[in-house]
């Protein structure tokens, strides 16, 4: 049994080579895996506007449905920049969607598994900010806007996201944080975490009962992706291929 963890693409642009690497990269997993766990901020943005606006990305859509139609299940864990994720992720790619963090058990192993922007106890405007985006309320009324409005969200996100990264690094300890997180886990009784959001590529065993933080970076540079195989969970890094 193979299992893939994959997070933070921030897919923008389709001539982009993160998105060229990522197309490549599902493609060769046709056939070979039998479940895809997406831990959120596939794309730089995604609301799920029945009208679905964001036709850039309809080449990644193609390329997850056809991994499906081989027989993969689709788990998506939404992020910071995609959620709301409407039918294109319920109906068509048939995903099953979480908006927040889970328990799995996968391959036998008990796995916290979660895009990871909810850990950081400490980060109470990006806590307070999420609760209004993922509220009912905004949820209800995403019929009721024209696409238009996406976009407008989408620039101040970004514009927001983009401002504040660099500042975030440099006042908190990413892997300390991650380390209290796990160890909190682990005393529940976990074996593992799975999370993204932290741009952090990092596997790292606990002391004391058999625990595995993996932090599964990005695919914006470091390519890297979260494996399970026959019950071992390791960080791996994708090679890419030269552009055309």
């Amino acid at each position: 049994m193979r299992t893939i963890f994959l997070a933070d693409a921030h897919l923008k642009a389709p001539t982009d080579d993160n998105y060229l690497q990522l197309l490549r990269f599902i493609h060769d997993l046709e056939g070979k895996i039998d479940t895809l766990y997406i831990m959120g901020d596939l794309f730089d943005f995604w609301l799920g506007f029945p009208s679905h606006p964001f036709r850039q990305f309809n080449a990644v859509l193609d390329a997850l449905e056809r991994l499906v139609a081989g027989g993969c299940r689709l788990v998506y864990f939404e992020g910071n920049h995609d959620f709301h994720l409407g039918d294109v992720f319920a109906k068509r790619l048939r995903a099953e969607i979480h908006a927040g963090p889970a328990i799995e058990t996968v391959q036998g192993k008990r796995l916290y598994l979660c895009h990871g922007d909810q850990i950081n106890k400490n980060d109470r405007y990006y806590r307070l900010l999420r609760f209004i985006l993922r509220s009912r309320m905004v949820a209800a009324s995403i019929d009721c806007f024209p696409p238009s409005w996406a976009l407008k969200v989408k620039s101040r996100l970004q514009r927001s996201s983009q401002a504040s990264y660099q500042i975030k690094r440099e006042r908190w300890n990413y892997r300390e944080i991650l380390l209290e997180f796990s160890r909190h886990l682990q005393k529940q009784g976990c074996d593992g975490l799975v999370a993204g959001h932290f741009h952090l590529a990092l596997q790292e065993m606990l002391a004391g009962r058999p625990f595995i933080l993996l932090s599964l970076g990005d695919w914006m540079g470091q390519y890297t992706y979260g494996e399970m195989l026959d019950g071992e969970l390791r960080l791996m890094k994708y090679a890419p291929h030269e552009p055309r």
